[in-house]
């Protein structure tokens, strides 16, 4: 490949990155399938012959990982959130199949295990709600005592669910965010 062409496939590549010619990094401006909820590919002819428009991303992922060279595939999730504090979150992650599969999965028990919980979920629901320190989170119906709430507080700190952020303070760290959405997603039947 000569140097022009790499030139043209980064400019390429780098656009698709910004979302400027990539109708797909667009897909919260894009119509929605009712049903579903899916952003449907609006452009005529851009799904292969028997794939469903939905799929849109994971044709994508196997379109990247194809030109990477991995043959095992990939597992790849994505999220743009804005909360209802304004919060916006955009946020990707991508691994290889073999990488995973090579991993020790009992190094991310604890970071399940915090999750594990009714009312450490509620937690994390209120604060990214806007509810934000331990006396706030306290007050509401159900929290048990302020004790049990500092207690389910430091689990979901050590697990990095959580941070302190001064003051009395809590948040969900950026890159949390929408890697707990997507496990809730998941969780669904």
């Amino acid at each position: 490949m000569g140097l022009e062409q790499r030139v043209t496939e980064l400019e390429r590549r780098l656009a698709e990155l910004e979302g400027v010619s990539a109708p797909e990094a667009r897909a919260a401006d894009s119509p929605s399938d009712a049903r579903s909820g899916a952003p449907v590919d609006a452009r005529p002819g851009s799904a292969e012959p028997g794939v469903r428009p939905e799929f849109w991303a994971l044709q994508r992922l196997k379109a990247e990982l194809a030109s990477m060279g991995s043959h095992d595939g990939g597992v790849l999730f994505t999220g743009s959130v804005r909360l209802p504090t304004q919060e916006l979150y955009e946020w990707q992650y991508g691994t290889a199949t073999e990488q995973l599969l090579d991993e020790d999965w009992s190094r991310e028990a604890d970071a399940f295990a915090a999750l594990g919980h009714g009312v450490r979920l509620r937690l994390l629901k209120e604060v990214m709600a806007g509810r934000r320190t331990a006396a706030e989170l306290a007050e509401l119906e159900g929290m048990g005592t302020s004790g049990q709430v500092y207690h389910h507080l430091r689990q979901l700190t050590g697990a990095g669910w959580l941070q302190a952020a001064g003051r009395g303070r809590y948040e969900i760290p950026a890159g949390r965010v929408v890697p707990l959405l997507v496990m809730l997603s998941a969780a669904r039947p």
